[in-house]
């Protein structure tokens, strides 16, 4: 299996993901404050929304890479 095969299946994989998830959340630390023996932390979970066009795109380019044929010499 050569590279280009390989790339084309994580782009399919990663498109399929995309349609399915929508997006992602990840939490961040805001603030943070110590007084005396007593530790405060803010954490702020973010939302991050993957456009529906971007996993089709995946999807699409992914498959291109798969099917067409791979060009040879010139």
């Amino acid at each position: 299996m050569n590279a280009k095969k390989i790339l084309g299946l994580v782009l399919v994989a990663a498109g399929v993901l995309i349609l399915v998830y929508r997006g992602f959340n990840y939490t961040k630390e805001s603030h943070k404050a110590t007084i005396g023996p007593f530790d405060f932390k803010v954490k702020e979970e973010e939302h991050v929304e993957v456009p529906t066009w971007a996993g089709i795109g995946a999807v699409i380019a992914g498959v291109a890479l798969l099917v067409l044929p791979l060009k040879r010499g010139q």
